[in-house]
Parts: C-alpha cells; structure tokens; sequence
C-alpha cells in the first residue's frame, strides 16, 4: 500500500480544514485549479489494481477505489482518469481514509455544500461523487 495521506484527528476536522482552504480562493476557477493540484498529489496508485473489482461504477470517468484494513481503521487507495475527479478522491480519502468503519458511516459529508461544491459540479460528477462516497461507505459496512 502506498503511504496514507495526512490524516486529520476526525473527519469532522478534516472537513472544517477543507472548508477553511477553499475559503481561501475568490472564485471557482481558482477552486478547480486546486482540485486538480490536489488530485496531482495523490500517492501513486498501482497499475496492477487497475481492475474491474476496485472500479466504482456510476461513475462518468474512470475509478478506481482499493480498501485495506479492518473495522477499526479503513484505508482508501484510490485514483480516476479525470483531473478534477482525482480532486474530489483527495478529498474524500481526506475525511474518510484512516477512519473506523462506524466513523465513515457516521459522517456525512457537509463539505461539499460548506464550499459551494455541490453547486458547481456537472451532474455527471455529481453523479460520481455520490457512487464513490457510497462505495466507500459499502466497505464501511463490509467490515462490521
């Protein structure tokens, strides 16, 4: 497995660090030119995972989204072919990747609306957005 990302003392602090940076940016050009610079710096995902089983369906671009761990701490290695969608995985492994199970099922993801996301996405994203965090959240489940 490659090395975690930073990982926050909760994902409730993950998200406000979030929500705290994309302050930061005046407008949303700006907004996407740092998710994809955040999805550049994902750690390098092995070609050899690159497989229908740890593929997320519902998804317009391709990903893919590989767990490891138990119900105690779940880890997340997980990439697409799309820029800006690697930027919403660097999130999403931000607050959920490095947490337990009950944890990940326990948070909701209100991030996306603190920082405009949710309006600023196309419906596709929109659209694979929600089938990453429910893949992530089926893993969750699976290990309990």
């Amino acid at each position: 497995m490659n090395a975690p990302l930073e990982t926050t003392a909760s994902a409730e602090e993950a998200q406000a660090a979030i929500v705290e940076e994309f302050g930061f940016f005046g407008d949303w050009t700006e907004r996407y030119q740092y998710l994809i610079d955040l999805g550049r710096k994902l750690p390098p995902f092995p070609e050899a995972a690159k497989i229908d089983q740890w593929k997320v369906s519902g998804c317009q671009s391709q990903v893919w989204l590989v767990p490891h761990g138990d119900a105690h701490r779940l880890e997340f290695e997980a990439i697409s072919d799309s820029s800006i969608v690697s930027g919403l995985i660097a999130l999403l492994l931000r607050v959920y990747s490095g947490r337990s199970a009950e944890e990940i099922l326990a948070t909701e993801p209100h991030f996306i609306e603190a920082i405009g996301l949710a309006k600023h996405l196309s419906p596709t994203r929109s659209n694979g957005f929600a089938a990453m965090l429910e893949k992530i959240r089926q893993y969750a489940r699976a290990a309990l």
